[in-house]
């Protein structure tokens, strides 16, 4: 499934790493910041994640929550949020529904190997719950400012 902008977002309940339901309805009247990435605690992921906790307060004044998103269990999850001290919720999507339902799932190519993965992506959902923008080619370093310049 290919999601477009101007799409309505799919339906998003689960728990966060904290057990927490996090459903993307309660969200409306918020913008949300949704990022899938492949795994905690690798090189990329962890400075995409770091660089969103370094700008969480700005991207709150902007009117962003921000979520989390990859097939980790939850315990790695927690494990990842203690260890970077992340202000912001991780959902462990381990039967991998929501990262197929946003087209996030697919094949990947690492030294020559080509397997089934997370593609790292962010999608910028409105007020509505519609996308307003899709970031397939993350600058994991600068991905904050990749989110506010697209504001």
């Amino acid at each position: 499934m290919k999601l477009n902008v101007g799409d309505k977002a799919p339906v998003i309940k689960a728990e966060d790493q904290f057990g927490k339901t996090i459903n993307l309805a309660d969200f409306e009247g918020s913008k949300v910041i949704l990022y899938f990435y492949p795994k905690d605690n690798t090189p990329g992921c962890t400075a995409e994640a770091c660089n969103l906790r370094d700008n969480y307060q700005l991207l709150l004044e902007k009117g962003y929550k921000i979520i989390g998103i990859s097939a980790d269990s939850a315990a790695s999850h927690q494990k990842f949020t203690e260890k970077h001290q992340l202000p912001f919720p991780l959902i462990p999507d381990t039967d991998k529904e929501i990262v197929k339902a946003y087209g996030v799932w697919g094949k990947k190519k690492f030294m020559g190997r080509e397997y089934d993965g997370i593609n790292r992506m962010t999608f910028m959902i409105s007020e509505e719950g519609k996308i307003l923008k899709i970031f397939d080619k993350v600058d994991t370093k600068n991905h904050a400012d990749q989110i506010l310049a697209a504001v």
